[in-house]
């Protein structure tokens, strides 16, 4: 009687730890983020940008310490590995607000670069790269 008890507990102390670790590594396996390198250009310069995903949705965040350039119509914009850009966001919206996440949309194969866009002057404004393209 006393070892089955002993072998119970072993068991029962087991797949509780089982259960521990393999729930650890799921949250774990959710939480890999890429940052880019600084932003570098004319009027984005500072601050860095985030790649996660968030509900099986890849999003991107701006750092705390970047600054939205003061030009007319700054934009999101990404680059694939391909060298294709695609214009996303707007980032200021109403009132101080700052669009400082955006998902990326489905159609965007993998991001090699993020930019800011001014579609107003049509001119670039800063950039940051991913080491390597995150998907």
């Amino acid at each position: 009687m006393r070892t089955r008890r002993r072998r119970q507990w072993i068991a029962a102390t087991t797949l509780a730890a089982l259960v521990f670790a393999l729930a650890g590594t799921s949250r774990a396996a959710n939480t890999h983020t890429h940052t880019s390198k600084p932003f570098s250009g004319p009027k984005a310069n500072t601050g860095t940008v985030t790649h996660s995903k968030e509900a099986g949705q890849n999003v991107l965040t701006l750092s705390d310490d970047f600054k939205v350039p003061d030009t007319p119509d700054p934009h999101w914009q990404v680059v694939d590995s391909k060298g294709r850009a695609y214009l996303l966001q707007r980032l200021p919206v109403k009132g101080d607000k700052v669009n400082r996440k955006v998902v990326v949309p489905a159609y965007v194969p993998d991001v090699a670069k993020v930019q800011i866009w001014c579609a107003f002057a049509e001119t670039l404004l800063g950039e940051a790269e991913f080491e390597h393209a995150v998907k």
